[in-house]
């Protein structure tokens, strides 16, 4: 990313990137500059052997992201090479992703957060696929992944009607995570991060690919005769992360995880 950003912002600390949407004036809204931008930072995440979570929020404190930004909506539906964002497809993705939602997440920014691995969100938060309402279908995996993570008579409520819902009752019916004052936002996401940061980035990423490609499978017992052959699995299981775990225990020390 040698390139200067203009639409987002990107900070390293503490092996936890945080992509931040930088459109405050429009609510983050998402133009076909920005698609780029996130899709050079996804992929720069992905590849850094040093960072182990991201976190995607917005900037300002009205919105996380209000959707495309219908002023210079692209009509032919162009998108980076992993999607809306450069997130919503990227499904090779093992490391764990957060979304901050820090205001309204509508059409896209609802997407955006759905295709995150852990949803935290302050108590003004808001969430909603009102694309129909300007002749639009939510084609962002909305449609796909909301049905998978409430159920489908809930997500089926919610796309037909357009409806926008808050926080608490996205913590309801179960795609948030956690729902905090606004003010406490960064500190809980802080708290997800240490909390995932204590155990081995093999690991989890053995456990986020089992999992969502497990989903993929028939059943379970398919999904378990399958699972030595997914990608992060097969890696954790040779990996120096699986002996250092062990080793620690037995020596009574704390382990230190290189990642690899």
């Amino acid at each position: 990313m040698a390139d200067p950003m203009r639409f987002i912002t990107v900070e390293k600390a503490d092996r936890v990137t945080t992509v931040t949407l930088n459109r405050p004036a429009v609510m983050n809204a998402i133009n076909p500059e920005m698609h780029a931008e996130l899709q050079a930072a996804f992929d720069d995440f992905a590849a850094d052997p040093g960072q182990f979570v991201a976190v995607v929020t917005g900037a300002g404190e009205r919105a996380f992201c209000a959707g495309s930004d219908l002023k210079v909506l692209d009509r032919h539906g162009r998108y980076p090479k992993n999607g809306y964002a450069g997130l919503i497809e990227r499904f090779d993705l093992a490391k764990p992703v957060i979304a901050a939602v820090n205001g309204l997440a509508l059409g896209g920014g609802f997407e955006i957060a759905l295709a995150c691995d852990v949803i935290v969100a302050s108590d003004n938060a808001s969430f909603g696929l009102p694309e129909p309402l300007v002749g639009a279908v939510a084609l962002g995996g909305g449609l796909h992944r909301l049905p998978r993570q409430i159920g489908l008579k809930q997500a089926m409520g919610l796309i037909l009607s357009s409806r926008r819902i808050s926080a608490e009752e996205g913590f309801r019916m179960g795609f948030v995570n956690e729902v905090v004052p606004a003010d406490q936002l960064g500190a809980a996401v802080d708290r997800w991060c240490a909390d995932i940061l204590r155990a081995s980035p093999m690991s989890i990423r053995a456990s986020k690919e089992t999992v969502m490609r497990g989903l993929g499978e028939p059943d379970v017992e398919i999904a378990m005769r399958k699972q030595p052959t997914y990608p992060a699995y097969a890696a954790w299981r040779e990996s120096e992360d699986a002996r250092e775990g062990p080793a620690a225990f037995a020596e009574k020390r704390p382990p230190v995880w290189k990642g690899r």
